[in-house]
């Protein structure tokens, strides 16, 4: 799979951006968008996809990420949450420590490929799964720094059915950066420019959902 289109790249970064926005969620309390959480989820274990889009299970899968693009890249009538700006940055650095890190991505391949089995047996949003993909959130991304400090109320923090499922969310996250960047994605690249051309594609995403349903 090479995707190399606005379009994928921005399915790919509302991927991130849906991740992230889940793990606040969870960390507040808040209620969940249950698509959005499955599909987020799913998409870990999408490792021999055809396409971008059925890394999610179809556009639809990443409608709440593509609908914060505008606000998170952009700005303009509503401000950046800065939490979320924090995580993504903070996500964006160790994706590509990560990629340099053979050792951990065979550790990352075997976690995911242990999960897949779980997830077939027990179902995906199954606690066995959750802290399954959680401890192979641990054994990897939480081995480099700086690591990604996740703010919220501190008795859900603590109760490990939540902190399971939020580290689940970040691997989510970072496998959607490591598509982000084979479509063609870089840092460098939204600095220069390659904000305006992800809310655009994003946009034009948003409208093909809300007339196709898909």
């Amino acid at each position: 799979m090479k995707p190399r289109s606005d379009s994928d790249r921005a399915l790919a970064f509302a991927g991130i951006l849906q991740a992230l926005q889940l793990v606040q969620d969870s960390a507040y309390g808040r209620p969940l968008d249950k698509d959005a959480l499955h599909s987020s989820l799913n998409s870990i274990l999408m490792t021999d996809a055809d396409d971008v889009p059925q890394v999610y299970g179809g556009r639809q899968g990443v409608h709440s990420g593509l609908a914060l693009m505008a606000r998170q890249l952009m700005g303009g009538g509503e401000k950046p949450d800065p939490e979320l700006s924090r995580y993504l940055v903070t996500l964006l650095h160790l994706e590509r420590k990560l990629s340099k890190r053979s050792d951990l991505l065979e550790r990352l391949q075997s976690g995911i490929e242990r999960a897949h089995n779980q997830a077939g047996h027990f179902g995906l949003s199954h606690a066995n799964t959750l802290a399954s993909l959680a401890e192979t959130y641990s054994q990897t991304l939480s081995t480099l720094s700086p690591r990604i400090l996740v703010n919220g109320d501190p008795h859900l923090l603590r109760d490990s059915a939540v902190a399971n499922r939020i580290r689940a969310l970040l691997l989510a996250a970072t496998r959607s950066a490591v598509l982000w960047r084979q479509c063609g994605g870089t840092r460098l690249g939204l600095l220069l420019g390659g904000r305006r051309r992800l809310v655009e594609a994003a946009g034009r995403l948003l409208e093909q959902i809300d007339t196709s349903g898909v």
